[in-house]
């Protein structure tokens, strides 16, 4: 991983302090167990925030700044969960935000983190759910998860519980990327089934 990334000389550098990759497997929830496991996988990047303590008023630019660390780490997610893309069903995106920065601060990942896991997927339709949140070192974030392709697909409406224990800290953040290969490990809700998209819309 890349310590500095800057899009231009006009933009903040993007400076990684440390990089965490998660990866769960549910073989079961109570119910039968299942030969197969369902998988999730987080990546997080705890960078420095390079306006925290101050009111800066032109902050979106560095959204720029933020896509290629975006795209390693879509690739770097994939790779933990196997590496083939056609496998991942769902995937979401957040922040936490060091409590020397703003809320607002949690959108610069909104650009660079959605659509670098578009790109390392091929191209899915569904918008990436998305939460953040201002906090102290060692905070968890529940990040949502729907379908890469449909966001009524039911069965995949999910969350993981992301954080890392030393981060971040006041003037950091927090950015995490989520990914899933499947449904929930009983997903037996109805609804709209993965196998029965037909809009593609990214929605249904």
């Amino acid at each position: 991983m890349s310590t500095s990334t800057a899009a231009s000389s006009a933009l903040p550098a993007v400076e990684v302090r440390k990089v965490c990759t998660i990866v769960e497997e549910a073989f079961h929830d109570g119910g039968p167990p299942s030969s197969t496991p369902r998988r999730k996988g987080a990546v997080v990047a705890v960078i420095r925030n390079p306006f925290a303590g101050r009111y800066v008023e032109t902050i979106e630019p560095f959204m720029e700044a933020l896509k290629p660390l975006g795209l390693e780490m879509a690739q770097r997610l994939l790779a933990a969960l196997g590496g083939d893309p056609k496998r991942i069903e769902s995937y979401g995106k957040g922040t936490i935000v060091g409590v020397n920065g703003e809320h607002e601060h949690g959108a610069f990942w909104h650009v660079p983190g959605g659509y670098a896991m578009r790109e390392a997927l091929g191209g899915a339709k569904a918008i990436v759910p998305s939460t953040t949140k201002l906090a102290s070192a060692g905070a968890r974030l529940d990040v949502p998860l729907h379908h890469i392709n449909a966001a009524y697909v039911r069965s995949h409406f999910d969350a993981m519980e992301v954080g890392v224990s030393d981060g971040p800290r006041p003037d950091e953040l927090a950015l995490i990327l989520v990914m899933g290969d499947g449904p929930r490990v009983h997903a037996r809700m109805g609804g709209l089934k993965a196998g029965d998209i037909s809009v593609w819309d990214g929605q249904r």
